[in-house]
């Protein structure tokens, strides 16, 4: 296949280019400067410059390609709103070009949140509050891509995809941490995050592109819950930092997430696509320092 990218620079972008090229698949990733380019150039793929507001550069390359990987956006909060409705301009412009094209158009999303203390499932909706909740008119829009002859779906990633040069949330955590001078949790420390190796997250984002069917909602989740003690524990030792409670306020945003209790399933993604995550474990990764060293 060739595949187009957006995001192709970024975290979870490159390992895919890296595992679609190993695949015999030809990549065409977009770039936003010569320094993303040049990340996709050694990736094995073959770089475009532009942005997510180039909507005819992209609906071109779109396309000329047998599938598609939404993995672009920008998480500026100030900014937000414009850019969820920049991205669901862009959505409805693929859909018209793509219509019953059957290609693949699959994006990238987040695992939700349930009550209860149960594990979110493939079957579970994103909720529409909070700050990141306006996204899941994006999810909404790509899954309508599928009533009009596109195999679109979601990837869901957990909030941490994990591995060694990860400048995500686990690392913002550990700089925090070290302002607050403890390696915090909130309460007991009982509250979970579902994660996934980078390397098992571009994994599954091939299997989609290659034959998941219209309408899926996969979760990229290969550990259903790490308990965020578990994580301050690891982070102390590693830092010489106590491990301990703390006041959510003083964490600023990051009180709510270190709080907040998220755990996921992908037992129906496994099942569908046959998708065994191999990579290390959160506290692996933490284990290897490469998050306070």
């Amino acid at each position: 296949m060739r595949v187009f990218i957006t995001g192709a620079s970024g975290w979870i972008g490159t390992v895919l280019t890296e595992e679609l090229v190993t695949a015999g698949h030809q990549v065409v990733g977009l770039a936003r400067s010569e320094a993303s380019a040049a990340k996709v150039a050694t990736a094995g793929g073959a770089p475009v410059l532009g942005d997510m507001s180039d909507h005819d550069l992209i609906v071109q390359h779109a396309q000329q390609a047998d599938a598609v990987a939404h993995l672009a956006f920008t998480l500026d909060f100030t900014k937000f709103a414009e850019t969820v409705q920049n991205e669901l301009e862009l959505l409805e412009k693929l859909g018209k070009a793509l219509e019953s094209s059957g290609k693949a158009v699959f994006a990238a999303s987040g695992t939700p949140t349930v009550e209860g203390g149960r594990a979110a499932t493939e079957r579970d909706e994103l909720g529409s509050t909070g700050l990141a909740g306006p996204r899941a008119a994006t999810a909404k829009a790509v899954l309508a891509l599928a009533d009009r002859g596109i195999r679109s779906g979601l990837v869901r990633l957990p909030r941490t995809v994990h591995g060694q040069g990860d400048h995500g949330l686990i690392a913002m955590l550990v700089g925090l941490d070290r302002q607050l001078g403890v390696a915090a949790y909130v309460g007991d420390g009982s509250s979970r995050w579902p994660a996934v190796h980078r390397s098992d997250a571009g994994h599954l984002f091939r299997l989609a592109l290659e034959k998941a069917p219209a309408g899926s909602v996969l979760h990229a989740v290969a550990e259903e819950g790490v308990t965020m003690r578990e994580i301050a524990e690891i982070i102390a030792a590693r830092t010489g930092l106590p491990a301990g409670p703390i006041d959510p306020e003083r964490m600023g945003p990051f009180g709510a997430l270190v709080g907040g209790d998220q755990p996921a399933s992908s037992t129906a993604t496994r099942e569908l696509l046959d998708w065994e995550p191999t990579g290390p474990s959160l506290l692996d990764d933490l284990r290897a320092g490469y998050y306070t060293t």
